[in-house]
């Protein structure tokens, strides 16, 4: 019988296990020495940050005390923070869904026109100005006054292109003048008139300056047998001395435009307008009436409206931001809309489907997963805006356009509350947290498929 070989022959050493290495080849131990200081700047500039934010939060104002949940607390009894949280809900709500859906529009639009580039260009560029820049920009914007503010420039000129301010804003009587005050701004003369008398009107109170451009020398009114005729005009002379009280001198100027008003029991029977040395002329009508100058001649100059005021500031920061983001998003779906396949817009055009119907059919449910990126990446960007309600909204309506993120710098540095600006951080962590979660699970999905 044969004898085995290996019976009794010595078994071989076991072989050192091999350094294991990375799918890409690399050994762990080199990629940890690689990714070591990136860890490093991640723990010190990220995970140590929020950590001490959170036990900070749990802490009184010293540092020292423990103060368990009271600066949680505050957060929904101070009338600071919940003006801050409603603002942000305004801002969510708002900023991000205006500021998509004109990315939408500006690069559907612009998609078949030779200029459309130069377009995008012009809409982009406002990416390139920091916040603090574009604050300083919009804070001129609003100016309230419309020499200065573009914004009350533009209003101001449509209002006075459909009702023209008057003239004569802090006109009114003088000394021992012939006018008395009516209610309501109006002036009107203590006695009636009648056929063929000259009526007096002086007024004072318009800088010489500010008197209308058309504006002639006043002149004395001819007495008119059927007629009653009068002047209006400015009762004042420069130097002491120089002219007489209630009497139509050289250098004095009418009142052009002035409307002037017959009214008998209470009722308006005829009126007439100054011309431009301020003369006027009135029917037999108005036989028996005082004349009256309405209210409308002295209303104050339109200033247009108070953008920067308590009720209106924070939709004008949000326009701001729109104005700056608006480019974002259009740069982002317009990528999208040249990746999407023409065939189906052409095949639904084939099939009858006008415009409108292949943008709200096809167009924008195929451009979904882009409008979602920007929506989600604009949401969690408003949550942290600061620097644009810090730098435009004035001091007396800071209050009003406060944020979340402006509320933390408030309390930490202002109001010297480092633990309640601490549980505000966390918050508003907590807030970014689900947006984020969302976006990071839909564009796993994306790459799944």
């Amino acid at each position: 019988m044969a004898s085995d070989p290996a019976v009794g022959a010595p078994k071989a050493a076991p072989t050192a296990p091999k350094s294991r290495r990375s799918v890409t080849g690399t050994r762990r131990t080199v990629a940890a020495l690689f990714l070591l200081p990136a860890l490093v700047l991640l723990g010190a500039l990220v995970v140590y940050p929020i950590g001490y934010s959170v036990v900070r939060s749990f802490y009184d104002q010293s540092g020292d005390g423990f103060a368990g949940i009271d600066n949680y607390r505050a957060l929904f009894t101070d009338e600071g923070v919940r003006t801050a949280l409603k603002n942000n809900i305004i801002w969510v709500v708002f900023a991000p869904t205006v500021a998509t859906a004109l990315g939408l529009i500006f690069a559907v639009l612009t998609e078949r026109v030779r200029w459309g580039t130069a377009f995008k260009l012009v809409v982009f560029m406002p990416m390139a100005i920091s916040m603090l820049a574009a604050g300083i920009i919009f804070r001129l914007v609003y100016d309230q006054d419309p020499d200065k503010g573009v914004a009350n420039a533009v209003w101001v000129g449509v209002h006075d292109t459909f009702a023209e301010s008057s003239a004569f804003p802090k006109a009114h009587p003088g000394r021992e003048s012939p006018l008395e005050p009516a209610g309501g701004g109006a002036f009107i003369t203590t006695g009636t008139v009648s056929a063929g008398d000259t009526v007096t009107l002086p007024l004072v109170g318009v800088a010489p300056d500010l008197m209308p451009d058309g504006a002639e020398p006043a002149a004395a009114a001819k007495p008119e047998d059927d007629r009653i005729t009068g002047t209006t005009w400015q009762d004042f002379t420069r130097g002491k001395g120089v002219g007489a009280l209630n009497r139509v001198d050289a250098s004095e100027l009418g009142y052009p435009g002035m409307l002037i008003e017959a009214v008998r029991d209470g009722k308006v029977v005829e009126t007439a307008t100054a011309g431009a040395d301020g003369t006027f002329s009135l029917s037999s009508k108005a036989e028996g009436a005082r004349l009256r100058l309405p209210a409308s001649n002295f209303a104050a100059p339109y200033n247009g409206l108070d953008w920067l005021g308590p009720s209106l500031v924070t939709p004008a920061i949000i326009g701001s931001y729109i104005w700056m983001w608006a480019g974002f998003a259009m740069v982002l779906i317009a990528a999208g809309l040249a990746g999407m396949p023409r065939e189906l817009l052409e095949a639904a055009r084939v099939d009858g489907a006008n415009e409108w119907q292949v943008f709200r059919r096809i167009t924008v449910p195929l451009l979904a997963p882009v409008l979602a990126v920007v929506t989600v990446t604009l949401m969690i960007n408003v949550l942290k805006v600061f620097d644009l309600v810090f730098i435009i909204a004035p001091g007396s309506s800071q209050d009003d356009a406060n944020v979340l993120a402006l509320e933390l710098y408030r309390q930490g540095f202002s109001a010297d509350q480092p633990g309640i600006a601490s549980a505000i951080a966390v918050f508003l962590l907590l807030l970014v947290i689900p947006v984020m979660w969302f976006n990071v699970r839909r564009l796993r999905r994306e790459v799944r498929r």
